[in-house]
């Protein structure tokens, strides 16, 4: 069965706390890691969390703040000590492609592994891996900053047995590729097509990252019908005014957000240190939106396939 897991390692807001790391998410489709920002001691957070990294193929960075990506730097250093030799790209901002090059200058970080930045200039696609694509939207922050959406491929449709048996179709290697959509031609002369003993094509599974920003339609475009949404809520309901001057949301804004794109599930992370009960951030957000959590470090989210 197919695994899509989310680890949260990282759910503070600007600086760490003693509970709390400052942003980063990795997501782990059938051991395939794609990071979503890499805030300060990133690494040692793998570590702690038990998460190998030797999967990474892709980073997305959705801003230059130095709690979403100051970890960058030695997280890949450590990969390549680690003699990772796979692709990595790095998804993010105009600018990504100076940050690397004054690392290489300054022999901070010199990749002994392909390392392949990709600058957002507008939204949509940004990265195509096997199983999976990325697109993003710009969002609303005090500088750009993108919002990820990660949308696993859709799966072959189901494949109809009693159809196939009706149909007199000998068992084997034969239903596989039926069911990967390849007309066949059976021994007796017979062509049969996949739509005969095959149902429709099932999406595939969606989990959509917004980090810092007000709200605005762009995150909600971003959202939509998504089975997880990562949304930061930086503050408590009723601190709108200050959020939204800081570029940031509330927990109440994340949970809008989730009931006007549709989404089966909403995360929240990026807590201000002043914010300690979390049950209160919770119940708030919830009154809104029901199905909704409050982030911790080292809290793991398992994404189901659709029925």
């Amino acid at each position: 069965m197919s695994e899509l897991r989310v680890v949260f390692l990282g759910t503070a807001s600007g600086k760490p706390t003693p509970s709390r790391n400052v942003s980063a998410i990795a997501l782990l489709l059938d051991g395939v890691l794609t990071l979503f920002d890499c805030g300060e001691g990133t690494q040692t957070q793998f570590i702690r969390a038990g998460v190998r990294a030797s999967g990474l193929e892709a980073v997305c960075i959705s801003h230059f703040h130095g709690d979403h990506i100051n970890g960058l730097p030695g997280f890949l250093s450590t990969l390549a000590l680690n003699q990772h030799d796979g692709e990595v790209a790095v998804v993010g901002p105009e600018g990504l492609g100076t940050y690397f090059d004054t690392l290489r200058k300054l022999s901070i970080f010199v990749p002994r592994y392909p390392l392949k930045p990709f600058e957002i200039q507008q939204p949509g696609a940004v990265y195509r891996g096997e199983n999976f694509r990325i697109t993003t939207e710009r969002l609303n922050h005090r500088i750009e900053t993108w919002g990820f959406r990660f949308e696993e491929f859709e799966r072959p449709g189901r494949f109809d047995l009693d159809a196939a048996r009706a149909l007199d179709i000998p068992p084997g290697p034969v239903y596989g590729r039926l069911q990967r959509g390849e007309t066949v031609t059976l021994s007796d002369g017979r062509t049969i097509h996949p739509e005969s003993v095959v149902g429709p094509s099932r999406p595939g599974r969606c989990v959509v990252y917004i980090p810092d920003t007000r709200p605005c339609d762009a995150a909600i475009r971003l959202a939509a019908g998504c089975d997880l949404l990562i949304h930061e809520g930086t503050y408590n309901a009723g601190l709108e005014a200050q959020a939204h001057s800081r570029g940031h949301s509330t927990v109440a804004d994340a949970a809008r957000v989730a009931a006007q794109a549709g989404v089966k599930r909403l995360a929240i992370t990026h807590i201000s240190p002043k914010h300690t009960d979390l049950r209160e951030l919770e119940r708030a957000a919830k009154e809104i939106f029901p199905e909704t959590r409050v982030m911790r470090d080292f809290d793991e989210i398992l994404v189901p396939l659709p029925e």
